[in-house]
């Protein structure tokens, strides 16, 4: 199970959407205005579906393309994360500190870009399993 690259890859988006919900708990402009805090249910329900789903992938390693439908569902329940964090963002008036901000929304990113690592390391298996099929 933990020793196919794809379960590496999703564990590690599930560690990266855990730290993303740990250790950014709120991010705030300059003037002290909230830009988007944990505790909001759109956050929290989007990264709890991202940590979700990469875990009931793990855990269906035996069906492949099951697994690839649910990195699938990741990438968009990430790619509408990024869209919130991005709205959020420049819908508050004032500048926002950088350094704050871009490492936040940096993890959606890199956790869509080990799904898809992922997804094709799933293809690379069904594509071995249906070569040994062919030779039986």
């Amino acid at each position: 199970m933990i020793q196919r690259i794809q379960s590496l890859y999703m564990f590690l988006v599930a560690l990266i959407m855990g730290g993303l919900f740990t250790w950014f708990p709120e991010v705030k402009n300059e003037t002290g205005d909230l830009l988007y805090t944990r505790d909001e249910p759109v956050f929290f329900a989007l990264i709890f579906i991202s940590i979700a789903l990469a875990i009931i992938a793990i855990l269906t390693y035996k069906k492949r393309k099951r697994q690839f439908v649910l990195n699938r569902l990741n990438i968009l329940s990430n790619f509408i994360l990024l869209g919130v964090f991005v709205y959020r963002s420049l819908s508050v008036p004032g500048e926002t500190l950088v350094s704050e901000k871009g490492i936040g929304m940096f993890l959606p990113i890199l956790s869509i870009v080990l799904l898809v690592m992922a997804n094709r390391a799933i293809i690379k298996d069904e594509n071995l399993v249906k070569s040994v099929d062919r030779l039986r």
